[in-house]
Order: C-alpha cells, then sequence, then structure tokens
C-alpha cells in the first residue's frame, strides 16, 4: 500500500522556520496535485497548500499565505512546505497526500485525497 512519507518537523520559536519535506514512495508526483494538510490538537484535519501538477502553480490558504512556500523537486518525487515566521497556532500535525481525482488544485476535500501518511509534529513555542 502505497504511502507517502513526511518529515522536517519540531519545535521552534515564534518566527522561526521549518522545512518539512514529503516522499512520494514511487507515486509519480507528476500526475496529481499534492496537498499539505494539518491537524491541531482538538481540531479537524485542514488543507493549507496545494500544488497543481497540471501547470505548476500553488495554492494556500490565507492563514499561511506569505509565510508558506509549497515546492516540488526536478525529479518529480519529493515534496517540500518551507514555513516561515511560524506562528504558536501553526501548530499541528503537518501531512501530504494526493488528489488522485485532480491534476490541478480545487479545494481541499479530504476524501479526494489519499496515500496519508503518518505525519510529521510540528510545535511552535517559545
Amino acid at each position: 500500500q502505497v504511502q507517502f512519507v513526511e518529515s522536517g518537523g519540531g519545535l521552534v520559536q515564534p518566527g522561526g522556520s521549518l522545512r518539512l519535506s514529503c516522499a512520494a514512495g514511487g507515486v509519480t508526483l507528476d500526475d496529481y496535485a499534492i496537498g499539505w494538510f494539518r491537524q491541531a490538537p482538538g481540531k479537524e484535519r485542514e488543507g493549507v497548500s496545494c500544488f497543481s501538477a497540471s501547470d505548476g502553480s500553488a495554492d494556500y490558504v490565507d492563514s499561511v499565505k506569505g509565510r508558506f512556500t509549497i515546492s516540488r523537486d526536478k525529479a518529480k518525487t519529493m515534496m517540500y512546505l518551507q514555513m516561515n515566521n511560524l506562528k504558536p497556532e501553526d501548530t499541528a500535525v503537518y501531512y501530504c497526500a494526493a488528489n488522485l481525482m485532480r491534476r490541478r488544485c480545487a479545494g481541499y476535500v479530504l476524501h479526494e485525497y489519499s496515500y496519508w501518511g503518518q505525519g510529521t509534529q510540528v510545535t511552535v513555542s517559545s
């Protein structure tokens, strides 16, 4: 069973940065829109950013615009989420997943996404 593997999380002070990585486990990333999601304790999983395989464009939710950057490596085997100016409210487990229904981002409907990994914990605290 295919499962993405997220890494790069950790404890960081407010205003700090982290770069999350997502290994695609043999999946061809050019075939799907790839999303980054997060889930804070006691909250539902929410979309954060999405990368469209169709044209390389990126989408961000308002709360992370200007601070987070999603990218893909040239080999199209790894996805990244660069997170700058982190805030305590960014604390969550972060996941990446593939939208098997689309190559172009169109929202963050959870049931459209597959290959969920175990996630990586990001904690922003002083």
